[in-house]
């Protein structure tokens, strides 16, 4: 081993022995915390929304207008969906199951948020296709290929 010192690292970006990030932990304990709601109440939807919009209003800017931006796209362009927590971020789920999620920048000390799919969204195209998107800011533009691609997922 050796005794030359390590660079230093940013505080927040430093991997605890477990591998994970405090940021990265703090995700993990939001989502055991939902869980525990989840299972206390039971699903409900105007309570899933109501978490959805508090998280988004706690938001450093320009995490919270791109958030609610996004939220007022989703709702509109795919109604199937049901705003909901997801690790602590704003996501969208059919029939339980998380289709669409936003990642504020703050959240986990990023130069960019991103606006992603998981799995059970239906944009499969040939062999590879992108799943995730950086965000700097949401220009209209930008608003009508998101729109597509909500539709597309959900269809």
């Amino acid at each position: 081993m050796s005794d030359t010192p390590k660079p230093a690292r940013r505080a927040s970006r430093e991997k605890a022995a477990g591998g994970f990030t405090a940021e990265e932990r703090a995700a993990m304990k939001e989502r055991a915390q939902e869980l525990k709601a989840e299972a206390r109440r039971g699903r409900r939807a105007e309570d899933d929304e109501r978490a959805v919009l508090a998280k988004i209003a706690g938001m450093p800017e320009p995490d919270r207008s791109m958030a609610e931006r996004l939220h007022a796209i989703i709702t509109a362009s795919a109604p199937d969906l049901s705003p909901k927590t997801w690790y602590g971020m704003p996501a969208y789920a059919k029939d339980g199951k998380v289709v669409c999620y936003f990642t504020p920048a703050s959240k986990f000390n990023s130069r960019y948020a991103t606006f992603g799919f998981t799995d059970t969204a239906n944009l499969d195209d040939g062999t590879m296709w992108p799943t995730s998107f950086a965000l700097k800011e949401l220009p209209p533009d930008n608003e009508a290929k998101i729109v597509a691609l909500v539709k597309r997922a959900v269809s």
